[in-house]
């Protein structure tokens, strides 16, 4: 049986003391079980199918974070069973520490409205869906304060240049993955968390609106004005559920969301250079419309 411990003075795994980030080699022999490998765009992700745990690295030599999953999840990466260990926080079973010491969790983000418990710089953060709870994440704790952010940062600014017009709003999206995340190009890098702080004109509270889109986010994304000098830099199109974009337009994605299919490939016409596209969020006609277009085309 797994057995991890968060004391004042360390964190544990069966025993063999960690600290964030941990490397894959490491967690393999304290594991001792056979593990998945899901390669996305930006990550990789470990499955340990019978201990249901998971580990998430960008590089694949560490891990980040690990999450244990309470529930069987939805995804093609989720644990197949669901976790069966102890888990200790400072010498309590986490779960009952979680309920009984609600005065030391701590907000790890604006609209936080279950908190974290924080021990010797690791945080441990409790995952619910309404009010059931469905995995635990453990990470290295980076601060409960965000810094202050430009009074400007998100307004959409008239541009004195040419713009793209596009006629779908899911074809747009998948432009700004590879503009805005995967190329670093297109700015501000937009940030859910940091943008409900900035947010004044009323309260999001991610918690109990991030199981829909939230509808300023989503204008947010229709305004943003997307330059014709940067067609030229989409070479291909790759959506995934785990996609930086996704994650940004609903807090609590599960990946099968039809919010956001395109419907036609008509604004590929506007990318010299696009040759490739990986598709999920798409009707099925686009992706015969865009081999037709000579864009090598294919489900993800």
């Amino acid at each position: 049986m797994i057995k991890l411990y968060i004391s004042q003075n360390n964190f544990t795994i069966n025993d063999t003391s960690l600290n964030f980030p941990i490397e894959i080699e490491v967690l393999d022999k304290i594991l001792l079980a056979n593990k998945r490998t899901v390669k996305k765009k930006h990550n990789i992700i470990y499955t340990w199918d019978d201990l249901g745990i998971l580990a998430y690295s960008k590089n694949g030599k560490v891990v980040e974070s690990l999450l244990l999953e309470l529930k069987k999840g939805g995804f093609d990466f989720s644990s197949k069973d669901i976790f069966k260990g102890q888990f200790y926080f400072d010498n309590e079973e986490v779960i009952t520490y979680y309920k009984t010491n609600k005065d030391k969790r701590i907000k790890l983000f604006d609209g936080d409205s279950n908190g974290a418990l924080v021990l010797n710089n690791i945080s441990v953060w409790f995952d619910f869906d309404k009010n059931n709870m469905e995995a635990i994440e453990i990470a290295a704790f980076k601060g409960a304060s965000i810094q202050k952010i430009p009074k400007d940062k998100y307004t959409i600014k008239e541009v004195n240049e040419e713009l793209i017009e596009f006629s779908d709003f899911g074809f747009k999206l998948s432009i700004i993955q590879e503009l805005m995340y995967t190329k670093e190009i297109l700015e501000p890098k937009f940030d859910l968390f940091e943008f409900v702080i900035w947010y004044t004109k009323r309260d999001i509270d991610l918690e109990k609106e991030g199981y829909e889109p939230i509808p300023e986010v989503t204008q947010y994304f229709k305004d943003l004005p997307i330059p014709k000098k940067n067609a030229t830099e989409i070479t291909e199109i790759y959506q995934d559920g785990g996609n930086e974009i996704y994650m940004q337009l609903l807090r609590f994605g599960e990946g099968w969301e039809g919010y956001w299919d395109i419907e036609n490939a008509k604004d590929a016409k506007h990318f010299p250079n696009l040759k490739k596209a990986i598709l999920c969020y798409a009707k099925e006609n686009v992706l015969n419309e865009l081999n037709d277009m000579g864009i090598k085309s294919e489900w993800i």
